[in-house]
């Protein structure tokens, strides 16, 4: 079984079995909880320093292991600088490299540094010109100073849909009260309904007030092809038989996506970072020629593009977009301060 489909049957499954096996893991649990909340109180009370960055930035991160949008959110902030013709620099942990490549492919303009030292890659990204940064997968990185600090929550994962248990018991990788030091709260979905994510944003709101939360829809717009980069209309898929290929936090939620344009869909779920070794590119050029169409996410393409079958029907490339809806003129303002700073 899949470290995917090991998790998903952990962290959401309701099954005795599943339950019996989150039991067996609480103790765990508790310690990682106590370890983490002992390490953001060693900071917040200055045991710890908290180095300042030499730009102007933003950290963006989120509270559960994967699934919330950070990579979108990150590219979304990164182009929202570039329009202003501000040149940002995109700090990356680097596990992996798929997550370097998409940045690289969806803004060329961007410099994107994969370092796990983030003081370090600040440094390189300043120096190849970058006046503004941005932090992906840095909400825990309680080590540097950020200007601004952003952190999303999905509706997908949210309790109740998930056990609000720390890792490795449930998805958490910090209590929800580390939400405390977020100066913004997004709450995103995908394919769950606005109102749900509407009501989860109220409760937020209520919770930290010092904060602006707002809500956006992670939304399949659109898609390109795998190798021509030809766009093709969504209601292409209406009707068809469709294979989903997913090597991401949330292969579900990608899935039930495309399932919502009218196709019938198989979904191939992989673990996130998936490297597609030989003989899973091999399944799908099969599955390629068996079905209508395979649909993949940028994630999965940087590592398929050049690998893929010269004789197989190339996959599309499904291209996720931002939409705000609820206070994203408010967020948009925060970032306007810290861009203002970098002139």
């Amino acid at each position: 079984m899949s470290a995917y489909r090991v998790a998903q049957w952990l962290w959401w499954s309701g099954t005795v079995p599943a339950r019996a096996t989150r039991g067996v893991l609480l103790p765990f649990a508790m310690l990682y909880r106590t370890v983490m909340s002992a390490r953001a109180k060693a900071y917040r009370r200055g045991w710890l320093r908290r180095r300042p960055l030499p730009l102007p930035s933003v950290a963006i991160g989120n509270l559960a292991v994967g699934g919330a949008g950070k990579t979108p959110f990150a590219a979304w902030t990164a182009a929202y600088f570039a329009r202003k013709g501000i040149r940002p620099g995109i700090l990356l942990r680097g596990y992996r490299g798929d997550e370097q490549a998409v940045h690289q492919r969806l803004l060329p303009e961007a410099i994107v540094v994969a370092n796990p030292d983030r003081m370090a890659g600040a440094a390189s990204a300043r120096a190849a010109g970058a006046q503004v940064l941005v932090l992906d997968d840095a909400y825990q990185r309680l080590d540097v100073a950020p200007d601004v600090n952003v952190a999303l929550v999905s509706t997908e994962s949210a309790p109740p849909r998930a056990v609000a248990w720390p890792l490795p018991a449930g998805p958490w990788r910090e209590d929800w009260s580390a939400l405390g030091r977020a100066d913004v709260i997004i709450v995103t979905r995908r394919r769950a309904a606005i109102a749900e994510s509407h009501r989860l944003a109220a409760r937020i709101g209520e919770r930290w007030p010092s904060a602006v939360v707002a809500s956006a829809h992670l939304a399949v717009e659109g898609l390109l092809g795998l190798r021509t980069g030809g766009r093709v209309s969504l209601a292409l898929l209406a009707r068809k038989r469709v294979v989903v290929a997913a090597g991401i936090a949330d292969p579900a939620s990608f899935a039930a996506q495309v399932r919502a344009t009218g196709a019938t869909v198989q979904l191939m779920a992989y673990q996130d970072h998936h490297p597609y070794p030989a003989g899973d590119v091999a399944r799908l050029a099969v599955a390629a020629k068996d079905a209508d169409y395979v649909v993949v996410t940028e994630k999965d393409a940087v590592k398929l593009r050049h690998r893929w079958p010269s004789d197989a029907p190339e996959p599309l490339v499904a291209e996720l977009a931002l939409h705000w809806e609820l206070n994203g003129a408010a967020v948009e303002r925060i970032l306007e301060g810290v861009f203002k700073r970098a002139l």
